[in-house]
């Protein structure tokens, strides 16, 4: 069963992106869209997940264990671009990696660019939860879609109950 996110966030999904059946992503994926236009079999796609990561833990040991957690499906795992980025009291880290893994019993070379955003529990103030946003799409797509994926994470904020949501 799908997941639900530790902090109620709402966000828009860039135009022409659709919901997905979240049962067809890792259990852990609280949310997912896909692009509406497959390159070669494969639907770029947009998934959200998150918890309270331990005591201690910061983006960048969470960023790591992501990266690990890819090596053990897939192959030719890089790092290519890492970034911390955001003031001290709300944090975020963006990677890109880049790794080779079998989708629809082909192998394809995909790109994924990762998101780690930190909240505050609004019912505990004195904790952080760590959203985990991710673009995965072909090497070929990743270029033509990553523009959505930016729009997309700017429009993540934490539900207040006052907007629409999504």
């Amino acid at each position: 069963m799908p997941t639900t996110l530790p902090v109620p966030i709402e966000f828009h999904l860039p135009d022409g992106w659709l919901p997905a059946h979240r049962e067809a992503f890792d259990p852990g994926v609280a949310f997912a869209a896909v692009h509406p236009r497959p390159d070669a079999g494969f639907a770029a796609n947009i998934t959200i997940d998150g918890g309270f990561p331990p005591e201690g833990a910061t983006l960048v040991d969470l960023a790591d264990d992501s990266v690990q957690r890819l090596r053990e499906v897939a192959e030719s795992v890089q790092v290519v671009q890492r970034r911390q980025a955001g003031p001290a009291d709300s944090p975020a880290l963006t990677q890109r990696v880049t790794f080779s893994a079998v989708a629809g019993d082909v192998r394809r070379d995909l790109v994924q660019s990762q998101v780690f955003l930190a909240l505050v529990d609004t019912a505990d103030p004195g904790r952080r939860a760590v959203l985990r946003l991710a673009l995965t799409a072909t090497a070929a797509q990743h270029d033509a879609v990553v523009a959505d994926f930016r729009s997309f994470v700017r429009s993540v904020r934490p539900d207040t109950g006052e907007g629409e949501g999504s």
